[in-house]
């Protein structure tokens, strides 16, 4: 990454990031006058600033923390987190589960938002077509979204959404060597990996001390978050589309351009690669440079109950050719750092964790 040589171009400076999660404590050292909690529309803002767990938190200071009072340092110190916390199992009182608005509320009003990336370090097997439906909302409004596959490759390797959703950029996790991590979900929905392996996040939710043994896809889409604000400073007039086409140019592989890996994608973010080339071609504004994944539908995927088969068959990306296998991955386990989500109002409550996870159907019909 080089973090230091970055920051001489750009720090995030002008970009806002919807931070998709169980809420952002803005009062720690390192996200003091980071968090725009403020901006967050009414009807979506309950809790926004109370993290149950310090997983929103710990993501926000990956993205834009400052470092300061000895805190955790964020790839993009300068770009600002608008926080919205959405619904987990983790959510226990019943007027927070009334009041903690869903994913697809969350994702529609960021996406009315001028904030211009939308991170969710979130994953669940399940298909919800309101989710879905918000996901192109926000992709018509110009956002960029990130999403981790899931840590449970070591298992059942389910198909984790929203990142299997078109438009919405899934990404695993690696370590400093560029290895995938043996948590990380892998499968024709992959798109970029970035770090992802014993990266530092707050313990609990006293807020009291880090641990430095975080591995998940959450931390890995924090850090593609940041790493896309990064550029979008830089280059304020580009699209969501140059962006990531950018992203996507640079990435580090070893296997041909243009060639996608089931487990890394189109290679591991390095953003200084863009940045360091005052002449580098972003491609057209209007072209989704993921169009091929995007526009033919994920393979092997199972409807929820409130799904119909044609929403099914839509439901994802895949590409039927060049996927070369990364060199290896990790032995390195998944710890805590997944979140399980409740989506849309006829979803399934699952439960934080980078394991199993729990389903609790909703009575409402299909």
């Amino acid at each position: 990454m080089d973090a230091e040589g970055m920051w001489k171009i750009s720090t995030g400076k002008g970009v806002k990031v919807a931070l998709l999660d169980t809420g952002v404590n803005p009062h720690t050292s390192s996200l003091k006058g980071q968090v725009l909690g403020d901006e967050v529309p009414q009807a979506v803002s309950y809790n926004a600033t109370k993290d149950y767990d310090s997983h929103g938190t710990s993501m926000a200071e990956l993205i834009a923390g400052t470092g300061a009072g000895g805190g955790l340092q964020g790839l993009a110190p300068s770009a600002k987190i608008v926080p919205y916390r959405v619904l987990t199992e983790g959510v226990k009182n019943s007027t927070d589960k009334k009041k903690t608005p869903s994913v697809v509320d969350a994702i529609k009003a960021a996406a009315d938002s001028d904030a211009q990336i939308i991170s969710m370090s979130f994953a669940t097997n399940i298909i919800d077509p309101d989710v879905e439906k918000a996901v192109k909302y926000a992709q018509s409004k110009g956002k960029l979204m990130f999403a981790g596959t899931g840590n449970d490759a070591e298992s059942k390797n389910f198909i984790g959404y929203p990142a299997a959703y078109p438009y919405v950029v899934g990404v695993a996790a690696a370590d400093e060597k560029g290895t995938v991590g043996d948590f990380s979900e892998y499968g024709n929905y992959v798109d970029l990996g970035a770090p992802g392996l014993n990266v530092p996040y707050w313990c609990d939710a006293t807020f009291r001390s880090y641990c430095d043994d975080g591995d998940g896809t959450s931390m890995a889409t924090a850090i593609a978050s940041a790493s896309a604000a990064l550029i979008w400073s830089a280059h304020p007039n580009w699209t969501a589309n140059q962006v990531l086409r950018t992203l996507i140019d640079t990435a580090g592989r070893t296997w041909p351009k243009g060639d996608r890996s089931n487990y890394l994608g189109y290679g591991i973010v390095r953003p200084r690669k863009v940045l360091e080339n005052s002449s580098i071609n972003p491609g057209s504004a209007a072209t989704d440079p993921l169009s091929f994944e995007n526009g033919t539908g994920v393979t092997g995927v199972t409807a929820s109950p409130s799904a119909s088969a044609s929403t099914s068959s839509q439901a994802s990306k895949d590409t039927a050719g060049g996927q070369t296998a990364a060199a290896g991955s990790s032995s390195q386990s998944s710890d805590n750092t997944t979140m399980w989500v409740a989506l849309g109002a006829a979803g399934a409550v699952l439960v934080i964790g980078g394991g199993a996870f729990a389903v609790i159907r909703s009575r409402r019909g299909a």
